[in-house]
Formats: structure tokens, C-alpha cells, sequence
């Protein structure tokens, strides 16, 4: 049996991520795979790549030849050229500076408002009496007429 590490693709129409898989290189691009090795996301910025390395040279050591793409990126990881992304400021760091760039502070946030109270003057009226008033005033226009 000829093994392959490739690439398995998933993800959106536009918006693709791949799983780098060991799988016989008969069986279909999203098929089924022996052996899930690693991750390979190129839309984010920088484009993140996790491979378990361990995993990859054994069964390279077994005979698995890699794709183009694979080789690629296990070049990537081996030379140490793999950029790591930044970890910006959390989201609510970033909500209360944009509380302070317009001017407001986050201490002096408003209180909930209350909902109002239904006003109860009286008695509710039922569909029978509304049907009931508005029939006597029917009948009250017609003989005024």
C-alpha cells in the first residue's frame, strides 16, 4: 500500500483550512484517513501551522511520501521560519478603550432602566363587554339618524 501525508481539505467555499493526514494515496482527497497529524490554516495572518512532528518522521520513516504542499510546510517547521501570531489585547481591554476614546468612562455606566408598570385605574374589561359597548353605540348612531 503507497502511504501519503497530504493535505485534507475543509472549511467554507472561500474560506479553507486543511488537515495535514496520513492516508493510502488511492483513497479520495476528503476521505478517510489512517492517521490525523496536524493543522494548516493559510487565511489567517501569519497562517498558523501545527504538525506533531514525532508523528510525521515515524511515518516517514515507515515509507510515507509527502505531497508538494506537506513537504513545504514540514520545511517551514524544520528550518524555524514558522511566525507565531501576537496575542493582542483582550476584548474587553479593547471595549473600555473605546469607552475612553469617546469619552465616557466605565464607572460612571448608567443603571438599568426599569420597565413601567401597567396602570390598573380599574376593572379590565372583557371581549364580551367591549362587544357589548360597541354594539349599544351601533345601535345608538342608527336612530339618532
Amino acid at each position: 500500500m503507497a502511504v501519503k501525508i497530504r493535505l485534507k481539505r475543509m472549511g467554507k467555499i472561500r474560506a479553507p483550512f486543511y488537515r495535514v493526514v496520513v492516508m493510502d494515496s488511492r483513497t479520495k482527497r476528503d476521505g478517510r484517513a489512517i492517521e490525523e497529524i496536524g493543522k494548516y490554516h493559510p487565511t489567517e495572518e501569519p497562517s498558523l501551522i501545527e504538525i506533531d512532528m514525532d508523528r510525521a518522521n515515524y511515518w516517514i520513516g515507515q515509507g510515507a511520501q509527502p505531497t508538494e504542499a506537506v513537504a513545504a510546510l514540514l520545511k517551514v517547521i524544520n528550518d524555524g521560519t514558522l511566525k507565531t501570531k501576537e496575542q493582542g489585547p483582550s476584548k474587553k481591554e479593547r471595549y473600555e478603550a473605546a469607552l475612553a476614546a469617546a469619552g465616557k468612562a466605565t464607572d460612571n455606566s448608567p443603571a438599568p432602566r426599569k420597565k413601567a408598570a401597567k396602570k390598573a385605574d380599574g376593572p379590565s374589561e372583557t371581549a364580551e363587554q367591549v362587544a357589548d359597548d360597541t354594539a349599544t353605540s351601533e345601535t345608538s348612531e342608527k336612530s339618532e339618524s
